[in-house]
């Protein structure tokens, strides 16, 4: 139950970012620190918890094999997110424009909430696979995927206010998407794919760890790069180790 109490909550970030859209003007600032945090605290945990973890479900007797399906299931989940991220728009890009065709704004609104959906269930599946295997790396690996999807709800929010000009319209579509990452952790409670066999458990969580390698190399550190906001991106990458630290004493 708490793992899908998780799933649940990650959909908040990105209502998050459409609420910024709606009330802050200074919105790269905020999304320059929520993009630092969750690097930091994404690497942070990878290196501390979640590949150390993996190797040991993992834990065929054989060093190779260990390595091999570590390996081959990182490369699927991060080659899952490749796809999946052709169809959404880079995340830097003006959260405004001054386009006057609507349909087109429309357009992108439509295929970046499918994509983003697909995206969200897929990342509910791990999840809710990596906290029930381990909550405190579920937790914070929720946190810092939530923390990048900031960003992703700002884009969305902001392409279909400025085409149907309503609040009410577009945080109604913005709740819907919300709860995709929740049905991903639904669909992993209800069949329960990850207890059928340990092998499918090791490769589960192992497909985790190429997602968030995947949001660190090809998301995290290219909007790191464009900031220009180095201060708060350094205040956030710091914040994020000593929150990650914190959380371990826990």
């Amino acid at each position: 139950m708490n793992g899908l109490i998780l799933t649940l909550l990650l959909g908040l970030f990105i209502i998050i970012g459409a609420f910024i859209v709606f009330i802050f003007k200074d919105k790269e600032k905020i999304v320059d620190f929520s993009i630092a945090l969750a690097f930091s605290v994404i690497i942070m945990l990878l290196m501390i918890d979640i590949i150390p973890e993996a190797y040991e479900v993992i834990d065929t007797g054989n060093i190779l094999v260990n390595i091999l399906i570590l390996i081959s299931g990182s490369s699927i989940g991060f080659l899952l997110l490749l796809l999946l991220d052709h169809f959404i728009p880079d995340h830097e890009d003006d959260l405004t424009t001054d386009e006057d065709d609507n349909r087109n704004l429309n357009h992108i609104g439509l295929i970046s909430s499918i994509a983003l959906v697909i995206h969200n269930i897929v990342e509910g599946i791990a999840i809710y696979t990596l906290y029930m295997s381990d909550p405190h790396a579920g937790i914070v690996a929720g946190l810092g995927v939530g923390l990048h999807n900031i960003p992703l709800g700002m884009v969305i929010a902001s392409a279909f206010y400025q085409y149907n000009q309503s609040k009410a319209k577009t945080m109604f579509i913005i709740l819907g998407i919300s709860l995709s990452t929740f049905l991903g952790g639904v669909v992993m409670a209800i069949f329960h794919i990850h207890e059928i066999l340990h092998l499918i458990e090791a490769i589960s969580l192992t497909v985790t760890l190429g997602m968030l390698v995947f949001i660190s190399i090809m998301e995290l550190i290219p909007k790191m790069k464009h900031s220009h906001h180095k201060k708060i991106t350094v205040t956030g990458i710091l914040l994020g180790i000593c929150l990650l630290l914190v959380s371990l004493f826990l």
